[in-house]
């Protein structure tokens, strides 16, 4: 048995407060606000008129990152002084609900209050959270102090990141000295670049290793080895074009949150093993590693893994012995979501008594 950790070369240079969200590894572009003063988010330059347009619906998509005040509604218009020439609606949603919050018409005999190209009416003043979708707090501090600092103390959290990302280095080096139980992929480590890592994986493995069956888990599940090898015999799960796992069928896809899609058309995914582990023959990593460098990239590595077997459709074979969820049952193959001491804690019961699940004192 051959284990091995993936771990991306590189760690993200962006602390985790100055990213646009803890996913990525894109910095945040904020400048200095002037406090008590609204902050124009997006400008039109004065010789631009692209984004005037006279189709009948058109959409801005926008991301909150800190709560914010909404006190007016606006459009662009270019009435060249002459003031609307048609009835125009305007309407805010939140993402996924079909619902407006609320909207501002503006008309011939009610334009609103120019402003540049821009013209503006009031509404019901309403907090938008920060990325908040689906559900509104009830209490907001709003601190505009608190934006500032965070600017003016970003130069000082990049020196200490990068000092932090060094010793990392440093002891996964080391880590990979003594064990040999790394494979470094050129990728940036990051949430968002995790089916990029498994996919470089795919094609280190094909080039430097030897083997009928691959498994993936992650690296807080607990994994039964033996009994999984055992289930490999008895069920012939080694034979070529095997997908062994528990999946999940028609599964939403999320447009909004950490698990936000918006590269996959469909409302739904095609079937996906869940992340605590999975088991595909050789042949499916060989294609895997093949077409790595057109496959292309979706917002998880399960829901990728998903996708793109579904255009070779390998046998499925299910079984609910991979748990999805953080529960313990007798004979589970694996079980996700455990810090390295609760998974120590399951060795230890697993060892003296046989099942990690229970343990009757003698």
């Amino acid at each position: 048995v051959l284990v091995k950790f993936i771990i991306g070369t590189h760690g993200c240079d962006v602390p985790i407060e100055d990213r646009e969200d803890p996913y990525s590894c894109k910095l945040l572009n904020i400048s200095n606000p002037v406090l008590n003063q609204e902050i124009e988010a997006f400008t039109l330059p004065e010789d631009d008129t692209s984004v005037l347009s006279e189709d009948r619906v058109v959409s801005v998509h926008f991301k909150v990152l800190y709560p914010i005040v909404i006190t007016s509604l606006g459009v662009f218009y270019d009435a060249k002084g002459v003031g609307f020439q048609r009835n125009i609606t305007v309407k805010l949603y939140q993402a996924e609900q079909e619902e407006a919050l609320f909207s501002a018409r503006f008309s011939p005999p009610s334009c609103g209050v120019q402003v540049s190209r821009l013209w503006y009416k009031p509404v019901e003043q309403f907090i938008l959270p920060e990325a908040g979708e689906g559900s509104l707090p009830h209490e907001f501090t709003q601190e505009g102090e608190i934006l500032l600092q965070t600017l003016q103390s970003r130069s000082e959290r990049f020196l200490n990141h990068m000092t932090k990302l060094e010793k990392e280095d440093a002891l996964l080096k080391e880590e990979s000295n003594i064990y040999d139980d790394i494979v470094f992929v050129d990728v940036v480590d990051t949430y968002r670049n995790v089916p990029a890592k498994l996919l470089n994986f795919y094609r280190w493995t094909v080039e430097a290793a030897s083997f009928d069956v691959l498994l993936k888990t992650d690296d807080d599940c607990y994994i039964d080895l033996e009994t999984i090898f055992n289930r490999i015999k008895l069920k012939n799960l080694g034979r070529p074009n095997i997908w062994w796992g528990n999946f999940r069928l028609n599964w939403a896809v999320d447009r909004t949150g950490k698990w936000q899609e918006l590269e996959y058309p469909s409302p739904a995914y095609p079937a996906f093993a869940c992340g605590s582990g999975y088991v595909i023959s050789k042949d499916v990593v060989e294609w895997l590693a093949s077409n790595s460098e057109r496959l292309k990239i979706y917002q998880g590595e399960d829901v990728s893994m998903g996708i793109w077997m579904a255009a070779i459709g390998p046998k499925r074979y299910q079984d609910d012995l991979w748990l999805c969820e953080k529960t313990c049952e007798s004979g589970m193959l694996s079980s996700p979501q455990y810090s390295a001491q609760e998974l120590a804690e399951l060795w230890r019961i697993k060892e003296r008594c046989g099942d990690p699940c229970k343990c009757e004192e003698k």
